[in-house]
């Protein structure tokens, strides 16, 4: 009888355990963890931790219920990170080095689990074959060598409606806009945030894994738009949650425009299922000594 009670007691001294812990991260508002990819690029270019910072850094001052943290050089050796998390954001290099690559298992359940999913930049990119169908399946889209692209151009966007533009006034911004992206059949599931037609300049390169391809030279010159933002509903691919993908953030001083940075805040609050403010996440224009903060040592 002893040994009854005492296992009896344990049970509900854990059951009290985990109500507690529950309890404690619904306080500190919703999680929002960040994978910053290692460094990478000239100084101001790719500067995944500093991006990520900076991000997690406006989120967390924008009153909303929000807990966001970073996560740096790399898929976390420890995926403890990733308890309690509503949404996990990458932002790093992609191709044959991302770091969610070693790892599909890992963000399938967590999509699984309704965990939102958000790539900025290069992370958009990954392998074709299971990696890309998987992006397809879980991100709404990916970057796809000898189909998609990644010129310097000046995109000029007109916002539409959604919750992830609220707030967000429409505007010009010259980056490194990935595009020609590889969608779900009949784009089933995504919204296109960032829109506009890619100028030919865009296609002055010769052909390459990156630079070009008939097909794509084919889009550009019937001036069809392209999506370098779009929003995914996942109900119909793994039944919940919703993900993001941003192809711009290659520099890291356009982070400083209210727009460009308004317009991913947004997303983050959305894919982690929180209601977007009708004028958007307020958002304070970063400061010179802000921008420079937590850049990588780079030659």
């Amino acid at each position: 009888m002893r040994t009854f009670r005492s296992l009896l007691s344990l049970v509900f001294s854990l059951s009290a355990c985990l109500v507690a812990e529950s309890d404690a991260v619904e306080a500190a508002g919703k999680k929002i963890v960040f994978v910053a990819g290692r460094p990478s690029h000239p100084p101001g270019q790719h500067e995944h931790r500093a991006g990520s910072l900076l991000l997690s850094d406006h989120l967390n001052k924008s009153g909303l219920p929000v807990q966001a943290v970073v996560t740096e050089n790399g898929w976390p050796a420890d995926e403890s990170v990733f308890k309690g998390a509503a949404a996990v954001v990458i932002y790093s290099d992609g191709g044959g080095g991302h770091p969610a690559l070693q790892h599909l298992d890992s963000l399938k359940r967590l999509a699984k689990e309704g965990v939102g999913l958000g790539c900025i930049h290069y992370a958009v990119e990954i392998p074709k074959g299971e990696p890309g169908d998987t992006f397809v399946s879980l991100l709404g889209g990916y970057f796809e060598s000898n189909w998609s692209v990644n010129p310097h151009w000046t995109a000029h966007f007109k916002l539409p409606e959604h919750p992830i533009a609220r707030g967000v006034v429409d505007f010009s911004m010259l980056d490194e806009w990935y595009f020609h992206m590889r969608f779900p059949e009949q784009m089933k599931g995504v919204t296109p945030i960032l829109t506009d037609v890619p100028p030919a300049e865009t296609m002055s390169r010769p052909d390459g894994a990156h630079s070009g391809n008939p097909t794509v030279r084919a889009a550009v010159a019937n001036k069809e738009p392209q999506h370098v933002m779009w929003a995914f509903d996942r109900s119909e691919s793994v039944g919940k949650g919703r993900s993001f993908g941003f192809t711009g953030g290659h520099f890291h001083r356009n982070w400083q425009n209210d727009n460009h940075r308004r317009v991913v805040l947004n997303a983050i609050l959305w894919i982690s299922g929180l209601e977007v403010p009708s004028g958007g996440i307020v958002s304070k224009t970063p400061t010179d000594a802000e921008m420079q903060a937590n850049l990588d040592q780079k030659n």
